[in-house]
């Protein structure tokens, strides 16, 4: 839906004059390599996408908060001074996450109306959750003019879903749409929240995105007991060193201390995430020295080590990723986001386009009796007010 078109949808729901609304927006996200190290203090390589979430919204005299999405049917109506977290309200638990954060922060936030638009596919690993909940912030900055940072209003999007919804994410999500620029990805550490914006130059290639379309639910799938999994390596490890996550030691240190782990299964994971961050780091390189065929041989490998060792991808996502290579002109594809079903992004060359999605997309269907949707990607910036 377009924005004017959202705008009139608002009035239609909610009544009153078109001129007392406002407009916010926040993209969603896509991880070109670095997959599960940002919870484990690593580093990321993610891009804001240049498609995402629309709130559209009004202040309210009283305390009543209404929330309506044109992707869901369902509607909710809370009490400003009484936020608290409800299976029953689904998605809206975001937002509500989100401005329980701002009032644990002291901010004043009274009642107001919203709807919410997305064009990012539901459930397909893009941070649609990510999107909503920044969304959600420069709105209530906005309408209620909070004094607060982007970077704090990351943090505590990233706390209300760990905290408020009860999903242990990284702060990767929250931080690329947040902080998203048109046309870069940025190397993050998550341990510090360094960044650096490194431009993409995909000089006669494109950005593929392909949703395997396999339902699932994040909250509820394996992704929790890899974190705790990686918390049990980094016990193993602290036999004989002292780090707190993951993300500080580097290949050598691991090679040297590896063998204090002594489960197989949580062994194959450390594994996975200390070499995913180099993967990460060398990657990075590769894009600046503008070896996009190398970089691509990195996504590659990425993947096989998802599979292999973090154990997340799955029937769909493999077929999808293992089909874009078999496609000449694909320089690399691999899994993007949790697992468990989602997406894939793939670096392929611009005369391959086409041929890429008929052949990917025929024989995913042929396999794994889905039809996957495929998006080109292009790189837009981060979470904003929308000024008329």
């Amino acid at each position: 839906m377009k924005l004017e078109d959202a705008k009139k949808r608002f009035i239609e729901i909610y009544g009153g004059r078109s001129e007392d609304i406002r407009s916010f927006y926040a993209p969603g996200r896509v991880n070109l390599i670095g997959e599960h190290t940002d919870y484990n203090g690593g580093y990321v390589f993610p891009c804001a996408l240049s498609f995402g979430t629309y709130a559209i919204s009004r202040k309210r005299e009283d305390n009543k908060i209404r929330f309506a999405s044109t992707n869901f049917d369902q509607r909710i109506m809370v009490d400003a001074r009484d936020i608290k977290y409800e299976k029953k309200d689904d998605w809206a638990n975001y937002p509500k996450g989100v401005i329980n954060g701002f009032q644990k922060r002291g901010f004043k936030i009274s009642g107001f109306d919203v709807l919410y638009d997305g064009n990012i596919p539901n459930r397909a690993g893009l941070s649609s959750s990510a999107s909503i909940e920044l969304v959600t912030s420069v709105m209530l900055r906005g309408l209620f003019d909070c004094k607060i940072s982007m970077i704090d209003m990351i943090k505590l999007s990233q706390e209300a879903e760990n905290k408020f919804v009860g999903l242990n994410c990284g702060i990767m999500d929250q931080f690329a749409v947040g902080m998203g620029r048109k046309d870069c990805a940025m190397l993050l550490d998550c341990n510090t929240l360094k960044y650096k914006y490194v431009p993409v130059k995909l000089d006669g290639y494109k950005l593929i995105i392909a949703n395997t379309n396999k339902k699932r639910g994040l909250a509820d799938s394996k992704y929790n007991e890899r974190r705790r999994e990686c918390e049990k390596a980094v016990e193993y490890l602290n036999q004989k060193l002292d780090i707190k996550t993951l993300g500080e030691i580097d290949t050598a240190a691991f090679e040297k201390y590896k063998y204090l782990i002594k489960d197989d299964t949580i062994l194959k994971r450390a594994s996975h995430v200390v070499y995913e961050i180099k993967r990460t780091l060398d990657a990075v390189d590769c894009l600046n020295s503008g070896d996009i065929c190398a970089f691509g041989k990195l996504m590659n490998e990425s993947h096989i080590s998802l599979r292999d060792l973090y154990d997340v991808t799955g029937v769909e996502l493999d077929t999808l990723a293992e089909e874009a290579w078999k496609v000449e002109g694909t320089a690399g594809s691999r899994m993007t986001g949790a697992g468990f079903g989602g997406c894939t992004v793939s670096i392929v060359k611009e005369e391959a386009v086409d041929r890429f999605i008929k052949c990917v997309g025929e024989n995913y269907k042929h396999k794994v009796g889905l039809d996957a949707d495929f998006y080109i990607g292009e790189i837009g910036g981060g979470a904003k007010e929308i000024s008329e």
